[in-house]
């Protein structure tokens, strides 16, 4: 199985930090849209692909962007939510992570399919949850996504959530290895 982690585009909530990391709900930015719509050129999406999109907007709008020649199957999971990189306190957490709520995403995102078995995290997310958790969840997430039986895998998520999944499947990851706008980095299970 291929599994490619895509970070999403640039959203508004990088325009002006740390100002901005406090908005809540941020969109896409100009230039954000525009990579999006350029991931098609890199990764063309098809129809037996699949993508799992973290429960955010700008995460949600890149999915958008990218693949929407395609009729892929589209699921929105809280296991690719935000997640911060190294763990830090909850009260270090921003606005600008916080979760859609699942009726938010059916209303502005009714193409897209909702993963509810981890409902507990629709709530919470993932972003401050200990190690340990995390490398529970991350390990019934990867065999979830196992069991699909997809040849490719998209996951559209954060820095911090692709680095922590980096690390779970063994690789040796700090804060520099984060992606950037719309970059990506591909594994083979």
């Amino acid at each position: 199985m291929e599994l490619y982690f895509i970070r999403h585009a640039q959203g508004e909530h990088v325009l002006d930090p740390p100002d901005s990391l406090q908005i809540l709900d941020p969109a896409l930015s100009d230039a954000g849209i525009q990579q999006a719509r350029k991931l098609k050129e890199l990764f063309p999406v098809f129809d037996d692909d699949l993508l799992i999109i973290s429960p955010l907007r700008r995460t949600l709008q890149t999915a958008e962007y990218w693949s929407i020649d395609s009729a892929c199957k589209k699921v929105v999971h809280p296991l690719v939510g935000p997640r911060m990189f190294p763990l830090l306190p909850s009260y270090k957490a921003y606005n600008c992570d916080t979760v859609l709520t699942k009726e938010r995403i059916i209303k502005d995102f009714p193409l897209y399919e909702i993963e509810d078995s981890n409902s507990l995290y629709w709530g919470s997310g993932i972003n401050t949850v200990p190690e340990v958790e995390f490398a529970m969840l991350a390990h019934q997430f990867i065999n979830w996504c196992n069991g699909l039986n997809t040849k490719r895998t998209f996951f559209v998520s954060h820095d911090g959530t692709i680095t922590a999944y980096r690390q779970f499947l063994g690789e040796i990851v700090t804060r520099d290895n984060f992606l950037g706008d719309a970059g990506y980095y591909k594994v083979i299970l």
